[in-house]
């Protein structure tokens, strides 16, 4: 049996690294936005769960026709899987180019096309890691029929244990490899599971395999009310992954947006996991019913993190995580195999439609908590909903249950009293978004939750608890210093990510067209906080504002611009940031500028090695780049063209602002004119070959390699050294 344990705990972490990185290589292809995430996750577990299902279904009509042991069988699927890591990258490129090709200005039909493609690219490939878990347990009945009944919570322990690792080890591989070379790994360990199979199975005889029959034929369920427990099995799906969405945004204000943050969140679901499908084993050695005072308990601890992500409980990040998520999905992970080894008895097909029931309400629990709940209610009556139903099957299934012994009067009392435990929990909780409640502006979308808080020059702009800029010159450097270096007057421009919408609101100064690019559907609607003159200026013609993906608009328009502006959200680490930095965004933006037109990037800050892979990208990219210190002292203007900038001095550029510009570009200082603020910059200009040379064996940024997104390694050789150095000079 230990060898099943390792085909599945290797098969579990090659899972969760396909998903990762085939996550990842369809927003660079389709669009980093809220639909298209759905879109990839929801096909994965809807190939999970069709594999699943389809698997059982096919071992019930054709197990006893199988001549041969059937982890050869498991182990071509093996092979098929690892396949993947050359083929799905190849066909998200060959959709890309469809989708180019069609030309789509639609979002509606440009979602429908990517998400018909996504599926048909991965959904084959996700039904084939669905159907290891029937297929295995068809060859552990073979082999060992007397661990058959509880067959699949063994394989399911083993898959859950792999995908801890799953979530932690490829951001590691990612950073030394890249994205392809990490599928390649996972090819190389699906190899690897396959070879040992077919090892394995030559200790198989056949004549096992036909002993089996009559365990086959005698197959029994453990527990009947088959309806009851898949009914069970799709709430605990579905809640547990609505659960995943609303803590993303509950512990992003401590944990920040960096994919260490959300891998943290994922390790720590699983963990969890995993340690109650241990528990779990433990317990079904001894017990055969189960008890209905668990189910009480379940609503209890998914009300926990309402306590731990409040903002006035002083607790480290990893504490947070541990007691708010930990109690419940340890429930979880010894509630589900409880519920489908009960239903399945060991049969192969049963666990098989079982875990696709599970499947099910692992996809709608997302779409639930992220387009129906999060949108109009705060995470705290969020969690309340998603919980509520685990209170009143907790009741119901305590009443109605036929107890005897003991435990009937305390499992009654139990579930009770949780009820007002469970409301006082609610009561007592507080969010981040309750501090700024006072004299500020809240608002709530599919994406985030947005907040504009403060007053004067302390307004911040914060997205989920992350505080994405602040009222500053450097913001309106980033339109007017591209504009005048133009050798001509400018015809429009475009801004990608609105912000505060101050680089918006400056460029508009040029009395020109302007387009705005935001992510987010409520930051635009924050605009009049900001800046007073905000509405006014949204409902000029010349004024166009976009929600979209800034990479994701600019392939799907034939527009060209005069200048782009480019100012991605903070941190430099952040989650996908990278796709706006990446050699790839740059072709991209290329073709969109006219010729002579300008890009303006800037980059608040980094290490050298994320500023060097950076600026490598664009003089690879552009054959003219010029950089330049911002004028605080912090961060830098990259300007880039396909012809050389012209060589103007500080007064000529000020000369070319218009009296509307130039007002703007000195309302905030710190130079009372607009020539002294573009002297302020042209003393700091750097040659960019000194970034570079900071870090001269840093790889250029790209898609594949996103050298300032995965980071950990090479600060922690960064730690080392200096320990090193202090230490033994």
């Amino acid at each position: 049996m230990v060898w099943y344990f390792i085909f599945f705990f290797i098969s579990g972490f090659c899972s969760v690294l396909y998903e990762l990185v085939w996550l990842r290589l369809s927003m660079a292809q389709f669009g980093v936005t809220t639909a298209m995430v759905s879109i990839v996750l929801s096909v994965f577990m809807a190939g999970l769960g069709l594999g699943s299902w389809v698997s059982g279904w096919w071992i019930r009509r054709r197990e006893e026709k199988i001549g041969f042991p059937t982890l050869r069988l498991y182990a071509g699927i093996e092979l098929l899987i690892g396949a993947s890591s050359l083929l799905v990258p190849y066909e998200l490129r060959l959709g890309h180019g469809l989708l180019e090709r069609l030309g789509s200005t639609s979002s509606a039909e440009y979602y429908l096309i990517s998400a018909v493609w996504v599926a048909l690219t991965l959904m084959p490939w996700c039904a084939l890691m669905g159907a290891t878990i029937p297929v295995g347990m068809l060859a552990i009945e073979s082999a060992f029929a007397k661990e058959s009944a509880r067959s699949f919570s063994y394989l399911y322990t083993a898959n859950v244990a792999g995908a801890v690792a799953g979530t932690l080890l490829p951001l590691f591989l990612i950073e030394l490899l890249g994205f392809h070379g990490t599928l390649k790994v996972g090819a190389a360990c699906n190899v690897a599971i396959a070879i040992l199979a077919v090892i394995v199975s030559r200790t198989v005889a056949l004549g096992i395999v036909r002993e089996s029959q009559q365990t086959r034929t005698a197959r029994v369920p453990i527990a009947t009310g088959g309806g009851s427990l898949l009914s069970l099995l799709f709430a605990t799906g579905l809640t547990s992954m609505g659960m995943e969405v609303v803590w993303i945004r509950q512990f992003t204000p401590y944990l920040g947006t960096m994919v260490y943050a959300f891998a943290a969140i994922l390790a720590t679901y699983l963990a969890a996991t995993f340690l109650g499908s241990r528990l779990y084993r433990r317990w079904s050695r001894r017990e055969d019913q189960e008890s209905p005072a668990l189910w009480s308990p379940l609503a209890l601890a998914g009300l926990l993190p309402l306590i731990t992500a409040s903002p006035h409980l002083a607790l480290p990040w990893g504490l947070r995580l541990l007691l708010g998520i930990a109690p419940f999905t340890t429930l979880l992970g010894f509630l589900t195999p409880m519920l489908v080894d009960r239903w399945a008895g060991g049969d192969p097909a049963r666990a098989g439609r079982a875990y696709a029931v599970n499947v099910l309400g692992c996809i709608f629990g997302p779409l639930l908590a992220g387009f129906l709940l999060l949108p109009w209610i705060s995470e705290r009556w969020a969690l309340l909903l998603l919980s509520l139903p685990w209170l009143i099957i907790g009741v119901g299934r305590v009443r109605f249950a036929r107890l005897s012994g003991p435990a009937h009067g305390f499992a009654p009392r139990t579930s009770y009293l949780l009820l007002p435990v469970a409301l006082a929990l609610f009561l007592v909780s507080t969010d981040y978004e309750g501090l700024y409640n006072k004299n500020g502006a809240e608002l709530r979308d599919s994406t985030a939750t947005v907040i504009a808080t403060g007053t004067g020059m302390h307004r911040q702009l914060l997205v989920n608890g992350i505080g994405m800029t602040g009222l500053t010159p450097i913001t309106k450097t980033m339109a007017h210093f591209p504009l005048a270096f133009l050798d001509r007057p400018p015809q429009d421009a475009l801004v990608i990510c609105f912000g505060m919408g101050t680089t918006f609101r400056s460029a508009r100064s040029w009395a020109i067209p302007v387009t705005a690019v935001e992510l987010i559907p409520s930051v635009p609607r924050l605009f009049g906080y900001f800046h007073n003159d905000g509405p006014d200026i949204l409902n000029s013609p010349l004024s166009h504002i976009v929600i979209d993906d800034g990479r994701r608009y600019l392939e799907r328009t034939v527009q060209q611009y005069d200048v782009i502006t480019i100012d991605p959200p903070p941190p430099v680490e952040a989650a996908a940031s990278s796709l706006l930095y990446s050699v790839d965004f740059y072709s991209i933006v290329r073709q969109h500028l006219r010729p002579g037109g300008i890009l303006q990037q800037w980059i608040p800050y980094g290490d050298a090695e994320d500023l060097a892979a950076v600026a490598l990208a664009l003089r690879r990219s552009f054959p003219f780049v010029r950089v330049f210190t911002s004028e605080e002292g912090w961060g830098f203007h990259f300007l880039a063209s396909d012809r050389r900038l012209p060589d103007r001095t500080a007064n000529q550029l000020a000369q070319r602002l218009p009296a509307l510009a130039a007002t703007d570009f000195v309302e905030w200082g710190p130079e009372p004119s607009a020539e002294g603020q573009f002297a302020s910059l042209m003393d700091n200009e750097m040659p960019i070959d000194q970034l570079i040379a900071a870090s001269p064996a840093t790889p250029a940024l790209s898609d594949d390699r996103p050298i300032t997104e995965y980071y950990d390694l090479r600060q922690r050789l960064r730690r080392l050294k200096r320990y090193l150095q202090r230490h033994y000079q």
